[in-house]
């Protein structure tokens, strides 16, 4: 997957955050987050430790920090890159966030997209706003919310009890943010009493939820861009490092497209010289 955002998107700069391994402060927050979650197989954890080695030898800046999940540290970069000016360049970076978590599309804006795989590694969608508000009903920005009042199984956390994904929605929509829901109980009570009882005996979990849910912007590290850039990456580092693990699938992957680059490069200058000496006839 790696190596086929860089192939397919071609970024400018490449981060990888990780999570780690101590608790974070949603664990401390709610005892049972995530408690449902699969546990790591054991062969896997090792693993974790040649994917950072591999990085490292390619110059691929990595990020983690002991109490925030990657999404926090993602997060907050998306975040930084915002006030980051890079050379002939007015606003901040366009950000492209690579993950399967939908937790991140609350992250979405105008200079923030997420790509998320379907299935695979060949079928992915880009979220930007309207795909988010076409896919949800909502606005990135209500994510959060949304979530405060559905919950979310994948980390074990309950929203309101009764309140699906389509009245979810339908609430947001009418009332924008779930403060305001709240705050027009009495209103909600008038139209559906059923529904106003399910959010007032849901509150307290409600605002526990949201505060699970929300993903940090301001996490403690500090993105220097130009430590990011992809004219630092490493090519044969890499290569070296599929080598000494034996990965021969992406070696070869990793080897045609080096080759299919050296071709292009060489055919553009072909193209150039033939287009040198026409002017010079």
């Amino acid at each position: 997957m790696f190596l086929k955002i860089l192939e397919d998107q071609k970024p400018d700069f490449i981060i990888v955050c990780f999570d780690r391994k101590a608790p974070t402060f949603r664990k401390e927050m709610f005892v049972g987050y995530q408690a449902k979650r699969p546990k790591m197989s054991d062969d896997l954890v090792p693993q974790v430790k040649f994917v950072h080695e591999i990085l490292e030898k390619a110059k691929v800046e990595i990020f983690e920090v002991d109490g925030y999940e990657a999404d926090d540290l993602i997060g907050t970069i998306a975040n930084q890159s915002q006030k980051s000016k890079i050379k002939n360049q007015k606003e901040g970076i366009e950000v492209f966030i690579v993950s399967g978590d939908r937790d991140l599309l609350q992250l979405v804006n105008s200079h923030v997209k997420m790509i998320a795989p379907v299935t695979g590694l060949t079928n992915m969608i880009i979220f930007d706003e309207a795909k988010v508000s076409e896919k949800f009903r909502i606005k990135p920005a209500q994510m959060v919310d949304y979530k405060a009042l559905v919950g979310d199984a994948s980390d074990n956390y309950p929203g309101v009890a009764g309140i699906g994904p389509k009245t979810a929605s339908i609430l947001l929509k009418e009332y924008e943010s779930l403060e305001n829901v709240y705050e027009s109980l009495e209103k909600i009570k008038a139209k559906n009493p059923n529904l106003a009882l399910k959010l007032a005996e849901g509150a307290e979990s409600a605002g526990l939820a949201q505060k699970l849910a929300g993903i940090v912007l301001d996490a403690p590290i500090t993105l220097d861009i130009k430590k990011c850039s992809m004219q630092d990456f490493d090519k044969e580092g890499l290569k070296k490092e599929f080598e000494k693990y034996g990965f021969k699938s992406l070696l070869k992957r990793f080897n045609n497209k080096q080759q299919e680059i050296s071709d292009k490069k060489k055919e553009t200058r072909n193209k150039n010289e033939e287009a040198k000496q026409m002017e010079l006839l």
